[in-house]
């Protein structure tokens, strides 16, 4: 591993050396090591998840002919551990050292997509199969996804939470300007189940990188706190800070929108636009379009507006990419649309989160973070499993488009609400903790 690391550095090196790249600002947070490895994970991760991004609703869509019920019912499983084990989790999460679930999470999660194309092979691919598939991957966002979200408080200083958060984001941002187009490739060439395959590989080159960071952290649990009074405690922890639960209710509306959407977004593309898995792929490209733009002057606006302000944006960003595709023609105006709808929730949805996950970390004292996370999401995603089967139910018996069109206006009367809120528009900057006064 550490031969790896030395070709890469020198590699950087020659490569900067060549384009005469500028060197890092002195205090960049690339300088340290930690931050690097996770960085780089990110990069993977995420340039591997734009393969199964395509490749997993396309071989429910196209080699096992889905109906967008199922296409929903997909979604849903995938979501149903969050809303099953997200309290317990948050509780089990501050018991434990948060690393090694991030890692075991990432692990879990290549075994389960190598699953599918092996499925594939063996001719016993169905949806009941990636119905499972789903279960397992929604497991692990529960767990290492929290796990991996906490670990980046242990690295990077509070105060620091934005610029992390928006370097993330620019990383997503090159995944999915780069990952589309060889995703599309693949499945062209390959087929979609074999293309995941390509991700597992990836995702397992991360828990490599993963593995060589150093973080010290000391588990605190209180011998009087039983486990269903400390889950309790971080409930009524979010449920008092005013700030989280209104962040909670918002997000969480984006979100059931946001999988009314996405859960038809493919078959309209395939089946109403006649676009091809390459063409498809060659739009997601507009994802990391807009996740750069949100990357670069998200921060800049954070900073001008506030958090809370910049988050309304988001929201109407990604109202705009709905109801365009909800009108798209089949030509190639609607083809653009497709790609511009991509850019305005990958832009909308960065916009979004990185100033939410911001304000939750930033107001949060160290011993709740597993708890507020683990509560945070769950709150979040309560309605994004009712979110898809409404979208695929209503695409079914009203027609794909219809399911955009709501979603779209929906996230247009959120955007008005929000706008009407004080805490949303009148969040300037990032919190203190808040008072922490234990079970």
């Amino acid at each position: 591993m550490q031969a790896v690391l030395t070709l890469l550095s020198w590699l950087r090196s020659r490569i900067r050396s060549v384009l005469r790249l500028p060197a890092l600002p002195s205090g960049d947070l690339l300088h340290d090591p930690n931050y690097r490895r996770i960085f780089a994970s990110v990069v993977i991760t995420h340039f591997g998840a734009q393969i199964t991004m395509l490749a997993l609703p396309l071989t429910a869509a196209t080699v096992l002919n889905a109906s967008p019920t199922q296409m929903g019912f997909l979604m849903a499983f995938e979501l149903a551990p969050f809303v099953l084990l997200s309290l317990p989790a948050g509780v089990w999460l501050d018991r434990m050292k948060k690393l090694p679930v991030y890692i075991i999470g990432e692990s879990a999660f290549a075994l389960a997509l190598a699953t599918v194309p092996i499925a594939a092979w063996t001719g016993v691919l169905s949806m009941t199969w990636l119905y499972a598939v789903g279960v397992v991957l929604g497991c692990v966002h529960v767990f290492g996804g929290s796990a991996a979200q906490i670990v980046l408080t242990q690295i990077v200083s509070r105060d620091r939470l934005v610029e992390a958060h928006s370097k993330n984001a620019l990383a997503v941002s090159g995944s999915e300007i780069a990952g589309p187009g060889l995703a599309g490739a693949l499945i062209k060439v390959l087929g979609a189940p074999i293309a995941i395959a390509f991700d597992a590989l990836l995702i397992a080159g991360s828990v490599l990188l993963l593995r060589g960071i150093r973080v010290e952290e000391t588990i605190t649990v209180r011998g009087t706190s039983n486990f269903m009074e400390q889950l309790r405690e971080g409930v009524r922890f979010v449920m008092r800070t005013r700030m989280l639960w209104t962040l909670a209710l918002f997000v969480g509306c984006w979100q059931l929108l946001h999988h009314m959407a996405s859960v038809v977004q493919i078959l309209v593309a395939s089946r109403e636009l006649g676009m091809s898995a390459q063409s498809i792929g060659f739009c997601y490209v507009g994802m990391g379009v807009g996740t750069i733009l949100a990357s670069v002057y998200g921060r800049r606006v954070s900073e001008k507006f506030g958090p809370g302000p910049t988050i309304v944006s988001g929201l109407a960003v990604s109202a705009v990419g709905w109801i365009a595709l909800s009108l798209a023609p089949a030509s190639v105006i609607g083809v653009v649309l497709f790609g511009f709808m991509l850019t305005c929730f990958s832009g909308g949805a960065t916009l979004i989160f990185v100033n939410f996950l911001s304000l939750r970390q930033a107001v949060t004292p160290e011993p709740l973070l597993g708890r507020m996370t683990s509560t945070m999401r769950w709150l979040i995603l309560i309605g994004a499993g009712p979110g898809a089967l409404i979208g695929g139910y209503v695409g079914e018996h009203f027609g794909l488009r219809a399911s955009l069109a709501l979603a779209g206006v929906g996230a247009i009367v959120l955007t008005l609400f929000a706008w009407r809120s004080t805490v949303m528009m009148g969040t300037r900057s990032l919190p203190t903790p808040a008072l922490h006064t234990g079970s």
